[in-house]
């Protein structure tokens, strides 16, 4: 079995599959790609078991066959070479692997491509088709809140909701949750399950290059994501998603708008002075003056400033874990953000004041840490 390929194009592929495997596998054969060649066409796929990805390199070759090829060998080769033409030659008997390039020859071996977990295919499954950009958005909006307790699975996924109304996205740790809706994306059946970390990283990687629609496929078990030659299928996290709406408090009196970069970059410079445990910073707010100050009395360290901002409501004062304050005010784009609070022990909402999309909307809830007064 013989094929010519381009190095740049195959190693731009093998790198965006090469997420999908683990650092350390239970089966040897998931440390290889699997390469299938037909009718001039090579599609490449990796697995993890829980996770498979698919995409399909054009080459030349009048040849079909299968072999399963290593990962970290072949890719490492790849990068050395400046963009030419390879030939691979490959006896499926002996499972070895000749590569010609401009420079010389290497010879790896391959292994049986029998023992590669077989591709799930999708069986009575629904579909809905979305822009990238509306995945990739939802997505990067919602993935840095999901959890990381093995022992709460159902909360270290994004749980997605699909009905006529749009498209609703959703992400906990139990300390800080995030509801993301689009109306500008519709499902005709309605629909809701859970979407592991892992396959949302990778579409996060690929899907700024892609213009098309991505046409979603899921059925109880798994969800397929496909688009221009790449497919990716992931198992859905099993389990009953948490009520979130029953968190998010629906009467906040106290509101305050402020510029969304001077309020982060505060936080930033006040934080470094906090608890290292708590990470606690104090937000004290009265009148249109804003105090942010931390402490860290272990160490007799202390930080504090003042800013001007919008506030309506009674004075108030509040403490919050300053990471999770900083990553809301990371993930959202609009240039001044309102933050809702209704008592100090209270949920905090941060929304943007403004959206770049009249079609989206954009809620995040931080839970309020004990002050020590």
């Amino acid at each position: 079995m013989k094929f010519i390929v381009s190095s740049s194009a195959l190693l731009k592929q093998l790198q965006a599959l090469s997420g999908v495997i683990n650092s350390t596998n239970s089966l040897p054969i998931l440390d290889n790609f699997l390469f299938e060649i037909e009718k001039g066409q090579l599609t490449i796929s990796a697995s993890d078991l829980e996770t498979t990805m698919t995409t399909i390199v054009s080459i030349e070759s009048k040849d079909t066959g299968v072999i399963a090829i290593p990962d970290k060998l072949l890719i490492d080769t790849l990068k050395t070479f400046p963009e030419q033409p390879l030939t691979f030659t490959i006896d499926e008997k002996k499972f070895s692997i000749e590569i010609s390039s401009d420079f010389g020859k290497y010879k790896l071996t391959g292994q049986d491509s029998d023992e590669f977990p077989k591709i799930p295919t999708i069986m009575s499954a629904s579909s809905i088709e979305v822009d990238a950009s509306i995945l990739l958005e939802a997505i990067n909006k919602t993935i840095f809140a999901t959890g990381n307790d093995e022992l709460r699975p159902v909360m270290t996924g994004v749980y997605c909701q699909l009905s006529s109304d749009g498209l609703i996205f959703v992400s906990t740790d139990a300390h800080k949750l995030v509801r993301y809706r689009r109306n500008d994306a519709k499902s005709k059946a309605a629909a809701s399950f859970i979407l592991p970390k892992k396959p949302l990283n990778l579409l996060k990687n690929i899907l700024p290059t892609v213009v098309e629609k991505v046409k979603i496929e899921y059925n109880n078990t798994n969800a397929f994501f496909s688009f221009i030659g790449t497919t990716i299928i992931c198992r859905l996290i099993d389990g009953k998603y948490p009520n979130y709406e029953a968190v998010i408090p629906s009467s906040n009196p106290n509101k305050l708008t402020i510029d969304r970069m001077t309020f982060l970059n505060s936080i930033r410079r006040v934080s470094i002075f906090s608890n290292k445990t708590t990470h606690q910073v104090r937000l004290k707010v009265a009148g249109s003056e804003l105090s942010i100050s931390a402490e860290d009395l272990d160490y007799a360290n202390e930080a504090n400033e003042r800013l001007t901002c919008q506030y309506v409501g009674e004075d108030m004062e509040i403490g919050f874990n300053s990471r999770f304050i900083l990553e809301m005010l990371n993930n959202i784009n609009s240039e001044s953000i309102t933050l809702e609070m209704s008592a100090p022990n209270r949920a905090g909402i941060l929304l943007p004041t403004e959206h770049d999309n009249k079609k989206e909307d954009t809620l995040m809830l931080v839970m309020p840490v004990m002050l020590n007064n």
